[in-house]
């Protein structure tokens, strides 16, 4: 049985504008792999409600699970819960688990849960909460889609969350082989190793060093008697 697909959508003027470097999808990358299922597209999208709009139903409408990042804070420009919902033609509102969840922290540290802290605690009708054991303020999750914080410890705990819940499949088995031969000695070869091996996703990647230029081959699959076959043929084509 085929592992099931997953895309992310990170949302954020701050990340297209080059102000932020995101790390969210490095992490998903690696947490969705582990677990056996696989990420196919990744997006970037600004803090634009009918861009959101689109790029959730897009992605809903084609993979399994789609994971959201950014967007769910307490300022005028996070805007994702709203958009989310509108995207499933789903009323939002303020809902009285997330807001007792906002007040209890906040009395707890001193602080007024005001109208802008609020905003935290809108959730799309009929829509599971997402914990956050960082700082309360709770993702949720609608239909297939995953809505979380874009705060990387934040944004890491929801996914270990979220993930946990979800059907793992067979993980990828991953071994690489260093080549001192530029990718244009090697492409021919691996070619035809790849088309010996079309369950395996064989790629390379180019490096120099002191001058010389090389390649990393890896291999990747889910079958690690397949892997370590073609390991074994790419040493022999291309030994240390």
């Amino acid at each position: 049985m085929p592992n099931s697909t997953a895309a992310m959508l990170v949302i954020g003027d701050e990340i297209l504008s080059g102000r932020t470097r995101d790390s969210n999808m490095n992490h998903l990358a690696k947490a969705l792999t582990d677990a056996g299922i696989d990420l196919k597209q990744a997006r970037v999208v600004s803090d634009d409600h009918d861009a959101i709009v689109a790029a959730v139903r897009d992605l809903s409408a084609t993979y399994d699970d789609v994971f959201t990042s950014g967007g769910i804070g307490p300022t005028h420009d996070d805007i994702t819960a709203e958009a989310v919902a509108a995207a499933f033609d789903t009323p939002v509102g303020i809902r009285a688990d997330a807001r007792a969840l906002l007040q209890d922290h906040y009395d707890r540290m001193g602080t007024t849960l005001n109208d802008a802290r609020l905003r935290m605690a809108r959730i799309p009708e009929g829509a599971d909460l997402i914990d956050n054991p960082v700082s309360v303020a709770p993702g949720f999750t609608l239909r297939n889609v995953h809505v979380m914080a874009g705060v990387p410890a934040v944004f890491e705990a929801m996914v270990a969350s979220v993930v946990s819940k979800l059907a793992h499949g067979a993980p990828l088995i991953s071994d690489n082989w260093r080549v001192m031969r530029g990718e244009g000695d090697v492409a021919e070869p691996l070619s035809r190793l790849a088309d010996s091996f079309p369950a395996l996703s064989i790629g390379s990647y180019p490096f120099q060093k002191n001058g010389i230029y090389g390649t990393n081959i890896v291999i990747r699959g889910q079958n690690a008697d397949q892997v370590n076959a073609a390991m074994t043929q790419l040493k022999a084509l291309f030994p240390a």
